[in-house]
């Protein structure tokens, strides 16, 4: 069978778009499976398993404070210290991320490189989760663990902005809702299996294995590495290049008088465009905060246990998976900006019901935890469609670069809003308004804006 033999459809007939050649569906799912070889760093490493249980335990206090235990003012601060010091951490990495990312897109579309950024992108990623195999359970070793996390985030970043950019060499008009909620869907199953053979592992008490001195979270961390090696490779052997733009490839430097270049006449002629940038930078963040705060609000206003933690991470990403791939179906037919409305307007509903019903007990947040779970997927793989279908042909790497750097640029939004709610009204559940209303604002700020791909079905011009 040839590679053209099972595709999926052709856009020939959309209005305004000229022939389109017809994806091979090998293509396809080599892309999309790229999602699940990386999404272990997000959901194993970052937020359920190593930077939760392990990397801000009190493993990397000072041994005398920890002897205090928990409920003790100075054991409390110093937990209270690592978090801090980790948060600090990955802001800064944000902060390189805001600068460097359109600018790399930029030159990876110019170049036609996108696939060998990734590429390059991937390996380091992979080098650094590897890397988190030395953070034994020592104070001293907290700043590598934090360093490799923070150096993590950046690498993820930048290979999104070329990831998503190859979106339009895998999909055409009418097929990239579906496209990109495979992505997304075969992103939460991947955490799923990850979080599962961790859960199986420590059921079987590691088989007998010496777990002393933080072994069991460094061995989690190898195995992430060694998933994403096993399954990214798809997309290096079967997806093409991209074909390199007529502009030509500058200097960094040179870079940033182009990005403000091309902002100016993003303002000028495709307002709307960068109006979207902005109000999905909002509503973004919000969906961050929904998955980096949902297991403390879990764990300390619901009183879930560790394993009950990552059962819920489990029941969530699947769910998220299910719907963000039954969603991309609606993208293509409703449009995406009409599924992110959809999705938005869910979330902010089920987060005030997790409010006002906390009292009832751990019920309200099953239901409702696990409905707004199911939409934050649908929510970020239409806003990838939605920009992908409205970037410039020829510079998508730069448009996901531009994605990259609102979005970092509003990320102080929810955990501010997160500490200041707790902070005003004294307990942990009432950050989760602090977040939903971040979500509400993104949400307001998008019904104002309108996009060519409003419809679904591609305007005549690509802006």
């Amino acid at each position: 069978m040839s590679d053209h033999d099972d595709v999926l459809p052709s856009v020939s007939d959309a209005p305004g778009y000229p022939d389109a050649d017809r994806v091979p569906r090998k293509q396809v799912w080599s892309w999309a499976l790229w999602d699940w070889a990386t999404q272990p760093f997000n959901s194993v490493i970052i937020t359920f398993v190593f930077t939760a249980l392990y990397l801000t335990s009190d493993s990397f206090i000072d041994p005398a404070i920890a002897a205090l235990g928990e409920g003790d003012p100075e054991y409390d601060a110093a937990i209270d210290g690592l978090t801090s010091s980790l948060g600090w951490g990955i802001t800064a990495a944000g902060v390189l991320v805001a600068l460097l990312a359109p600018v790399l897109g930029q030159r990876a579309d110019a170049a036609g490189r996108r696939k060998s950024w990734l590429g390059v992108t991937t390996l380091l990623l992979v080098g650094c989760v590897g890397g988190l195999y030395f953070v034994e359970a020592t104070p001293d070793a907290f700043w590598l663990g934090a360093g490799l996390i923070a150096l993590g985030s950046i690498i993820a970043e930048i290979a999104n902005v070329n990831y998503y950019a190859m979106m339009v060499q895998v999909s055409t008009p009418r097929t990239m809702g579906r496209v990109s909620g495979l992505g997304w869907g075969l992103g939460y199953m991947g955490g799923i299996a990850a979080l599962v053979l961790v859960v199986l592992l420590d059921a079987f008490e590691w088989f007998g294995m010496d777990t002393s001195n933080g072994m069991a979270y460094r061995l989690i961390a190898v195995g992430c590495a060694v998933w994403t090696l096993a399954f990214a490779w798809p997309l290096f052997l079967f997806v093409p290049e991209a074909k390199g733009s007529s502009r030509p490839t500058v200097g960094l430097l040179r870079g940033y008088a182009i990005l403000w270049r091309d902002l100016r006449a993003l303002w000028a002629d495709a307002r709307s465009t960068l109006w979207f940038l902005l109000a999905s930078a909002v509503y973004r963040d919000g969906l961050a905060g929904v998955f980096t705060f949902g297991a403390i609000i879990a764990a300390v206003a619901f009183g879930f246990s560790d394993q009950q933690v990552i059962m819920f991470g489990i029941a969530a990403n699947l769910i998220a998976g299910v719907s963000t791939m039954i969603f991309g179906r609606f993208d293509d037919v409703w449009g995406p900006r009409r599924v992110i409305i959809l999705a938005l307007s869910v979330i902010v509903g089920a987060g005030i019901v997790i409010v006002v019903f906390h009292g009832t007990g751990a019920t309200v947040f099953w239901v409702c935890g696990l409905l707004l779970s199911g939409m934050v997927g649908p929510a970020q793989a239409a806003s990838r469609s939605l920009l992908a279908r409205v970037s410039p042909a020829g510079r998508e790497a730069e448009m996901f670069g531009l994605y990259a750097t609102t979005g970092r640029a509003a990320s102080f939004m929810a955990p501010a809003m997160w500490a200041l709610t707790i902070t005003i009204f004294g307990a942990t559940i009432w950050g989760t308004l602090g977040i939903i209303a971040v979500v509400a604002a993104g949400l307001v700020l998008l019904l104002f804006v309108r996009t060519p791909a409003d419809r679904g079905a591609p305007a005549p011009e690509r802006f």
